[in-house]
């Protein structure tokens, strides 16, 4: 069965930072790409980072470039996103997605395999 895993959210003061996790289970995870998205409250789901099966292609949204890192440890089936100088409008639900097809995109429906999310929240 294959399946997505974050964690890593929670309550952080503006400036913050957090390291949150997605692990892979029940595939060959380095064979996908793995992208990470956030909901808002009634806010679309949007693209934050993707990362390419290989590693070698990385995406980011312009709101988070220069704060947010994305990597990943294909020994451990785990990609990580650094999210540094937080601000209270990065407070969303966090979604780690695979994509079978190997090529890192923002585009939701490219992604077939979803976790269950992690609560971020940036506030004083």
């Amino acid at each position: 069965q294959l399946q997505l895993v974050e964690s890593g959210g929670g309550l952080v003061q503006p400036g913050g930072s957090l390291r949150l996790s997605c692990v892979a289970s029940g595939f060959i995870s380095d064979h996908y790409a793995i992208g990470w998205f956030r909901q808002a409250p009634g806010r679309e789901r949007e693209g934050v980072s993707c990362i390419s099966s290989g590693g070698y292609r990385i995406n980011y949204a312009d709101s988070v470039k220069g704060r947010f890192t994305i990597s990943r440890d294909n020994a451990k089936n785990t990609v990580y996103l650094q999210m540094n100088s937080l601000e209270p409008e990065d407070t969303a639900v966090y979604y780690c997605a695979a994509d079978a097809s190997g090529v890192a995109t923002m585009r939701p429906y490219e992604y077939d395999v979803w976790g269950q999310g992690t609560q971020v929240t940036v506030s004083s």
